[in-house]
């Protein structure tokens, strides 16, 4: 079972630029523009990049073991339809030949996905499967 709705794992798999929150050896939040994917397998979000494991966000992401990210955009200018994901929880720096950081969803929040009604928003604890409690 999915820690997202079906409608946010609609969204998800468009294949969306998302903004990635860290936070810095001294506690200064860091936020960077990346290109995702949704890990269907392991219900997770995964970032990938250039040179990523010489980056500020894998070493924040490797010393903390957290990040949050958000995945938005405007489905109309007119009218007005703000919608997005914010995805936070527990996250893994994978080295090896295809370098991840690997977010497992703690907490969600969705708005303008799951109904058009402006600023409705979505929130919840995420559902975590058995096997990655622990």
């Amino acid at each position: 079972m999915s820690a997202f709705t079906e409608a946010e794992l609609e969204y998800l798999t468009e294949g969306r630029l998302g903004r990635l929150a860290t936070v810095g050896a001294d506690g200064t939040p860091h936020v960077v523009p990346v290109g995702l994917s949704y890990d269907r397998e392991l219900d997770a979000i995964d970032v990938r990049g250039r040179a990523l494991e010489g980056t500020k966000k894998y070493r924040d992401v490797e010393r903390t073991g957290r990040a949050a990210i958000v995945i938005d955009d405007l489905a109309s200018t007119e009218p007005w339809r703000p919608r997005g994901v914010e995805i936070r929880g527990r996250a893994e720096a994978i080295g090896g030949p295809r370098p991840v950081i690997r977010i497992h969803p703690d907490g969600i929040v969705s708005w303008g996905i799951e109904s058009d009604e402006l600023c409705a928003r979505h929130l919840r604890a995420a559902r975590l499967p058995d096997s990655v409690v622990g």
